[in-house]
């Protein structure tokens, strides 16, 4: 089973400090800043919407250079081999992939200015001269033996991360719970009428 982040909406409070640690924590490894996660806000609620890591990737699946592969129980992207071709962004079920990449002037040491496009242009469609652009997909933070950072730095622990183990037991807790739940003898559990013996 790979590893996730689980978002609890109930919790979110929208402050978007899990955005501000992803896009820091992967910015201190040379890597695209861009957030790998985003909060969402509909009506009142927000929460956090993220890779799901899924069993059978279907990113992975459809990236013609293999960027995308299944590592260390979860989806890794490998930036540097990424074309930049977004089907991997188009395939995701939950949206959780985003095209991004860094513009000449976000470079050190150059001043060169580059077209820029409407912030109204779907990120799917968008290019500017002189950016490559990469995805963007959670990693889990792999290069952090503290986890996720996202997750570490949630004020309300509207985030956590699961692995085989805490699936386990989370499971474990809810088949208890329903062992003990009590059963109502006006509403039974199934009706076994018309069934032929």
């Amino acid at each position: 089973m790979n590893r996730f982040v689980i978002a609890e909406p109930r919790k979110c409070i929208g402050c978007n400090t899990c955005m501000a640690a992803c896009t820091e924590a992967h910015r201190k490894q040379g890597l695209q800043s861009h957030p790998r996660l985003t909060v969402m806000r509909i009506a009142d609620d927000t929460g956090p919407v993220l890779c799901h890591q899924c069993e059978d990737a279907p990113c992975a699946r459809v990236c013609p250079v293999n960027a995308i592969t299944h590592a260390a129980d979860s989806i890794l992207l490998d930036e540097q081999a990424c074309i930049g071709c977004k089907m991997c962004a188009l395939a995701c079920p939950f949206g959780a992939i985003t095209p991004s990449g860094t513009a000449v002037t976000g470079v050190a040491g150059t001043g060169t200015a580059t077209p820029t496009h409407s912030a109204a242009l779907d990120p799917l469609l968008a290019w500017d001269i002189g950016v490559k652009s990469v995805a963007v997909k959670c990693d889990l933070c792999a290069f952090s033996g503290d986890g996720p950072a996202c997750v570490r730095v949630c004020p309300t622990a509207a985030l956590y991360a699961v692995d085989a183990a805490a699936a386990g037991q989370a499971a474990a807790v809810k088949r208890t719970l329903a062992a003990a739940a009590p059963v109502s003898l006006e509403m039974p559990l199934a009706s076994l009428e018309g069934l032929a013996p």
